[in-house]
């Protein structure tokens, strides 16, 4: 009876928040309700199984809010509880138990709002001394800010001719490697479902042609990559399309941790 506990005392799941760039607390919001204040990353969360994708949005002072959805897939350690009659499937199946988080770990992009982090006076923030608009920004082409990739006029855009270097790894290889568009502005560029790329080490150089995507708005867009291997937990990063046109690149290194015998 000890697993019926489980499931019923417990519905809710952990995931980790992890972020490369922010080195602040950060406040974090689960469906809309500020659950944890003034924690570093990584922050291990408590979020709801259920069927439905849990949003979670992360801020920071001095950082760009992020906003996601964690989606939700079926949970294959519920299913010997059901088998063995200790949980009744509707009743399991009515409680969400049977679902769990695509993933345990989750690294978000944060871009700061402002000038340089000063790391030797207290993560003080140094504004630039001339605040412009984005599409006044010299590393932008004239009047390429708020040109958009269109279907109808492709490969029109400075951005869609920007090339990126797509780079990543696993520990183990092997590893199938996924991607999306994850919008914040979703009215404007839409989220997509995922596209399988291939398998651990992939490297290749593409662009950016997702269509409603400008150099104004793409700070407001980010790429997710999943990696999945069998017998290891799925891994996931998120990277700003802003900051990956700047760099030219977007690559990321996955250390795949085995799934236990029993969840």
């Amino acid at each position: 009876m000890s697993s019926c506990a489980t499931i019923f005392n417990t519905p809710k799941a952990k995931v980790t928040l992890a972020s490369d760039n922010v080195n602040v607390p950060v406040d974090i919001s689960i469906d809309g309700n500020k659950k944890y204040s003034d924690v570093m990353l990584p922050k291990r969360i408590k979020i709801k199984r259920g069927y439905k994708p849990t949003n979670v949005k992360v801020e920071a002072d001095g950082y760009s809010t992020t906003s996601f959805n964690i989606t939700k897939k079926f949970n294959s350690a519920s299913l010997w509880g059901i088998l063995f009659g200790v949980v009744p499937m509707a009743v399991d199946a009515a409680t969400g138990a049977i679902m769990k988080p695509e993933s345990k770990y989750y690294n978000i992009s944060m871009h700061p709002l402002y000038g340089n982090i000063n790391s030797n006076n207290n993560n003080i923030y140094t504004p630039p001394l001339v605040q412009n608009r984005y599409d006044k920004d010299p590393t932008i082409m004239a009047g390429e800010a708020d040109n958009m990739v269109s279907r109808d006029d492709p490969g029109q855009t400075a951005l869609e001719r920007t090339i990126i270097r797509w780079y990543f790894d696993s520990d183990p290889r092997g590893a199938r490697i996924y991607w999306r568009v994850v919008s914040s502005i979703p009215h404007i560029v839409k989220n997509t479902n995922e596209t399988y790329l291939m398998t651990t080490p992939y490297e290749e150089t593409r662009s950016f042609n997702i269509l409603g995507l400008t150099y104004e708005n793409s700070r407001d867009v980010q790429i997710e990559i999943k990696v999945s291997k069998r017998g290891y937990e799925d891994q996931v990063k998120r990277f700003n399309v802003r900051q990956a046109i700047d760099q030219q690149e977007i690559s990321g290194f996955f250390e795949l941790v085995e799934k236990p015998d029993a969840e």
